[in-house]
């Protein structure tokens, strides 16, 4: 016979039960408010406290993005969550870019650039550094699968180099700009890359994107969960939630984004900071699911989601951003300047690869590092 809810123990489970539905109830109620909202908002410029209204709608639509995408993870199971989550915020980080460029015309010309190299710059520095931060405060020395992670990375490399770096040295077009063959060359490229990483993610050798143990072990898709995965019904409704609010980002950041682009040329910053709070905002979501993932020594999983997004980011946005642009007026610039070189290759090159990666164990250090690198690319971005 079981126990009754009164017994200490199950007043515990209560307490929990009660807790979980709250956050279930909220996570359900924030997009649906979010959405409301962007049907008010919708072909207006808001204006005073409906600016702060609109954000804080829109911060809630982000953690209840967090909560569904980690909900169906959880069902679906690794690497196939992380891959879930890297294309929702990828779908947000193109529809930005498009949107704005179709409003901003000219201005917008190395927005994609821009955005496309914050979204690298995070996901390898700022997401990774924090996630090394949160899994070696408790364990003192994490660990993750070397193997995927490298490929992860080469492919990052890879990516960037073809679409963020070749502009600025081709010949035949002045000025960091592809040609429109040399765009379509890269966009295919780009496709092709990124089709074999999730080929290989997700079948080829899906166990090197697994978490592994301090003795090398892997692990299965949800072993070292304390939750019992939930029920198809319920994977369900986090997917369609998970959609409500990832409209409601995007629709809320396009509404949004004339107020930010004012305030930073009011405030006589860099065109470039737009780019980079798209980027900010698109990867929150993959940012929290990543410190969670790490808070619970499962390394791989928030590596999966870092190196995963920016391997996303280049992947598909370019291509999106090449089709966009036959029907976009304006150039499109993608060549990154000096600056922006240096701090790719001091990122990807030197930090990642070297320190963290080709080991598969890192320290605090590593994290320290991650985070400086993280901390130059937004100082350089604010005051180049």
């Amino acid at each position: 016979m079981g126990k009754a809810w009164g017994t200490p123990r199950c007043a515990h489970v209560r307490r929990h039960a009660i807790r979980t539905g709250g956050r279930l109830r909220w996570a359900t109620v924030m997009p649906i408010l979010a959405v409301c909202a962007l049907a008010l908002a919708w072909g207006r410029v808001p204006t005073g406290v409906f600016v702060f209204v609109l954000a804080i709608l829109l911060a809630g639509a982000v953690l209840a993005a967090v909560h569904h995408a980690e909900t169906v993870a959880h069902r679906i199971g690794e690497p196939f969550g992380a891959l879930t989550l890297a294309l929702a915020v990828t779908v947000i980080e193109v529809s930005l870019i498009i949107s704005v460029m179709i409003s901003s015309g000219e201005e917008a010309a190395t927005l994609a650039r821009d955005t496309a190299f914050a979204a690298v710059m995070i996901c390898t520095t700022g997401m990774v550094g924090l996630s090394l931060l949160f899994g070696t405060i408790r364990g003192r020395t994490a660990v993750f699968n070397a193997e995927g992670a490298g490929g992860m990375l080469a492919t990052v490399a890879s990516l960037v180099t073809l679409t963020l770096v070749l502009p600025s040295f081709t010949t035949t077009q002045p000025g960091p700009r592809f040609t429109p063959s040399q765009l379509a060359f890269a966009a295919v490229a780009s496709l092709v890359l990124y089709s074999l990483f999730v080929l290989t993610q997700t079948l080829r050798h899906r166990d090197y994107f697994l978490p592994v143990t301090r003795e090398g072990e892997i692990l299965d898709d949800r072993e070292g969960d304390h939750a019992d995965p939930p029920s198809g019904r319920q994977a369900l409704i986090s997917l369609g939630l998970l959609l409500l609010a990832l409209v409601a980002v995007v629709g809320l950041a396009k509404t949004e984004s004339p107020v930010i682009e004012t305030a930073v040329r009011k405030a006589g910053l860099p065109h470039g900071v737009v780019g980079v709070v798209i980027a900010l905002l698109v990867l929150l979501p993959e940012t929290l699911a990543a410190v969670r993932a790490a808070r619970r020594q499962r390394l791989q999983t928030s590596l999966n989601l870092a190196l995963g997004s920016a391997t996303a980011s280049i992947g598909l946005t370019i291509p999106a951003i090449a089709i966009a642009s036959i029907w976009v007026e304006g150039p499109l610039i993608l060549g990154l300047g000096s600056t922006q070189l240096v701090l790719l290759v001091l990122a990807v090159g030197v930090g990642v690869s070297t320190l963290t990666v080709v080991p598969g164990r890192a320290t605090l250090l590593q994290a320290g590092l991650h985070l400086a690198i993280f901390a130059a690319f937004l100082f350089l971005t604010f005051f180049p």
